[in-house]
């Protein structure tokens, strides 16, 4: 599956930092990789309705990531899935009443759109769950060779008892897994089951849907192994980190470890769980399933830059819950109005490098970009006001701002 066209990205002077971020797993800071190579696998989106800001969120906070680990002078390995084949797809197509399969290319089309106009950096592999079928396929015979995989009335499920870890991805307790389970697409409550959270991982053919040929018989991948499989093929065991919105904690990135570690026999799955926090709307969390949403299309086509989008995402720290409102995206115009400003004074200063260093920093400290825009706005300010920042140079800024921020003055 094609990907979208990377945005150009400056060159800086010197070398950067290795981010430092938080996993989720251990609780703790840890550096983000560990080599001069990086990888990192982002679960992508479901194409059965448009990019909300909560999308856009995720997929801006793991682009700063992939930025920092450039700016240090890695070699980057990022692998992204497109869902495109999933109950609440088939059920959005049988509402709308069209082909699933021209609904899925039509969201995915429109992401793509929305990604490119972000400036966000593609994914070197942007796997479909439909293309990835037939690494599914050998990855559930691989676990049925293991003991690792059981039949109920023709479903393939996978019993969380064969993976040892299970659990240390959420470090959630087996009540509070078995609730979200239920929430989350879950069936703890299918006869048949060993545990109520072992997870299905081929969902044998229904009358009206799609399905596949396949040694396991006619039917489709559960959800959760589809990233595992492509995670494993592409990346390995033991990638650098796994991220996502952190509605995705449990039971998906839970269930793609443990599937992993009882494939291999071996842990960890990725070295670090990072997750952006849940965007608000009204109060609520931002979600399709409640249609409480504001699209990044829509605010596009409504003649936002996108720009202003960015900085309005890029205004709060990618861990923290926050919520979308009028006032944050009118102050994120302002503020890239502001920059644009100052970015036109001539100062024909030195290559200070203050500016440069002072994102450098706060993208090292657990991807901080409220820190980084503070750089960026103590300069912006200064220079508009009085000429203070006459020793850096705005070609320095207008690249620092591209290549670490991704916004484009």
């Amino acid at each position: 599956m094609k990907a979208w066209v990377a945005p150009e990205v400056p060159r800086l002077p010197g070398v950067g930092q290795v981010p430092l971020v938080h996993d989720h797993a251990s609780g703790q800071r840890r550096v983000s990789t560990r080599g001069e190579q990086a990888s990192l696998y982002v679960c992508g989106i479901t194409p059965y309705d448009a990019t909300h800001i909560g999308h856009s969120a995720t997929y801006v906070a793991f682009d700063l990531l992939g930025r920092a680990w450039r700016d240090a002078g890695l070699i980057v390995r990022y692998v992204q899935n497109v869902t495109d084949v999933d109950d609440p797809l088939l059920e959005r197509a049988e509402q709308n009443g069209e082909d699933w399969q021209v609904l899925a290319e039509r969201q995915t089309e429109l992401f793509r759109d929305d990604m490119a106009a972000l400036r966000v950096i593609p994914p070197a592999e942007y796997v479909g769950a439909v293309e990835a079928i037939p690494l599914v396929v050998e990855a559930i015979e691989r676990l049925r060779e293991r003991g690792a995989a059981y039949d109920v009335d023709g479903d393939i499920y996978f019993p969380v008892a064969a993976d040892p870890n299970f659990g240390q991805v959420s470090r959630l307790s087996p009540g509070e897994m078995r609730e979200l389970f239920a929430e989350r697409g879950g069936d703890p409550d299918r006869p048949g089951k060993r545990d109520p959270l072992d997870s299905l991982l081929w969902r044998h053919e229904r009358p009206g849907e799609p399905a596949w040929e396949s040694s396991l018989g006619r039917g489709r991948p559960g959800w959760h192994v589809e990233c595992t499989a492509i995670a494993l093929r592409h990346l390995g065991m033991g990638f650098d980190v796994q991220g996502g919105g952190s509605d995705l904690i449990f039971p998906h990135h839970q269930m793609c470890a443990s599937a992993a570690q009882a494939l291999t026999g071996s842990s960890p799955f990725a070295h670090a769980y990072v997750y952006q926090g849940m965007v608000a709307l009204d109060g609520e969390k931002m979600s399709k399933s409640k249609g409480n949403l504001v699209f990044s299309s829509q605010l596009r086509a409504d003649s936002v830059d996108p720009m202003a989008i960015r900085l309005a995402v890029l205004a709060h720290h990618y861990r923290e819950d926050w919520e979308w409102t009028t006032d944050g995206l009118r102050a994120a115009e302002q503020r890239l109005e502001r920059w644009r400003a100052a970015a036109r004074v001539l100062t024909g200063g030195a290559h200070a490098g203050k500016v440069l260093d002072g994102v450098r920093d706060a993208l090292a400290a657990d991807l901080d970009a409220p820190a980084a825009l503070a750089v960026v706005d103590a300069w912006a300010d200064a220079t508009l006001a009085d000429g203070t920042a006459a020793s850096e140079s705005p070609t320095l800024v207008r690249d620092t701002c591209d290549a670490l921020l991704g916004i484009k003055l």
